[in-house]
C-alpha cells in the first residue's frame, strides 16, 4: 500500500474539523451583520408575520439554523437565543433553543472525537505524571465534570464541546450533561427574548448582562457546587464509584 493510500483515512478524519474550522473562520467576517441583534429588530415584524402564517415550518427552520449556527461556530448563538424566545416564548421557546444548541454541539463533538479524540485518549493513557493523573480525576468523575463545564457561565461554548471529545467522554454523557447543563442559562436568555417586544416598543437593546445578576447568578452557581457535590465526596469518602 502507497503512502497516499494510507494518508486518505487521516485525512478523512480531519476533514470534518477541518471544514467547521473553515466554515466558522468564513462565518466571522461575512455572517456577523446578519446573525445579530440589530438584524432581529429591523425584521421582527416579518418575522412574526411568517411565524403566525407558518408556525411548524418557522419552528423547523429556527432549529436547523440554531443547529448550524452551533455546530460550525458561527457568530449570532446568543441572538438565536434571543429569538427563539421573541418568536416562541419562554415555552416552548426554552425546549426548542436547548435541543437546537445540544444537537449543534453533538457535531462539533463526534467531528473531534472522530478526528483527533481517540489520538488525544490514547496518549494521555499512556503518559506518566501530572496529565495522567488528572486524566483520571476526570474520568472518575465525568459526570460531574461535565455539567460544572456546562453550569459555568465564563467557560466558551465550543471548549464545552471540545474538551469532552478529547478526553473520551461517551456520547451518552455528553449529550445528557449538554441539555440538561446549558438549560439554566439558556432559560434566562430566552426568557430576555421572550421580553423583546417590549424592549423594541421602547427602543432600547436587551441587558444580556442579566446573568451576573445576583438574583440570576447565585443560583446557577449553587447548581456548580451541587455538581461538583459527588467529587467531594468521593474526595472525603474514598468512594471512588460513586455516581462515576
Amino acid at each position: 500500500m502507497s503512502r497516499n493510500d494510507q494518508s486518505k483515512p487521516a485525512l478523512m478524519r480531519y476533514l470534518p474539523l477541518a471544514l467547521i474550522a473553515v466554515v466558522a473562520a468564513i462565518g466571522a467576517f461575512t455572517l456577523r451583520d446578519y446573525l445579530s441583534f440589530d438584524a432581529l429588530r429591523d425584521n421582527r415584524e416579518a418575522l412574526i408575520a411568517f411565524r403566525d402564517s407558518n408556525y411548524l415550518l418557522t419552528a423547523l427552520v429556527f432549529v436547523a439554523a440554531y443547529v448550524v449556527i452551533v455546530a460550525f461556530s458561527l457568530p449570532g448563538a446568543t441572538v438565536a437565543t434571543l429569538t427563539g424566545g421573541f418568536l416562541f416564548g419562554l415555552f416552548p421557546g426554552v425546549l426548542y433553543n436547548v435541543s437546537a444548541a445540544t444537537l449543534g454541539a453533538v457535531v462539533i463533538f463526534l467531528a473531534a472525537q472522530w478526528g483527533l479524540g481517540a489520538r488525544l485518549k490514547d496518549r494521555m493513557d499512556a503518559s506518566e505524571g501530572m496529565v495522567r493523573k488528572i486524566k483520571a480525576g476526570i474520568d472518575d468523575n465525568q459526570w460531574s465534570m461535565l455539567l460544572f463545564i456546562r453550569l459555568v457561565p465564563v467557560v466558551p461554548f465550543f471548549v464545552a464541546n471540545l474538551l469532552p471529545a478529547f478526553l473520551g467522554v461517551p456520547l451518552f454523557r455528553f449529550v445528557i450533561s449538554t441539555f440538561f447543563g446549558i438549560m439554566p442559562g439558556t432559560l434566562v436568555f430566552t426568557s430576555v427574548g421572550a421580553g423583546l417586544g417590549a424592549v423594541f416598543a421602547r427602543g432600547e437593546s436587551p441587558d444580556l448582562g442579566i446573568i451576573f445578576e445576583p438574583h440570576i447568578l447565585l443560583p446557577i452557581l449553587g447548581l456548580c457546587v451541587l455538581s461538583l457535590l459527588p467529587v467531594a465526596i468521593k474526595t472525603f469518602t474514598g468512594k471512588k464509584d460513586l455516581l462515576k
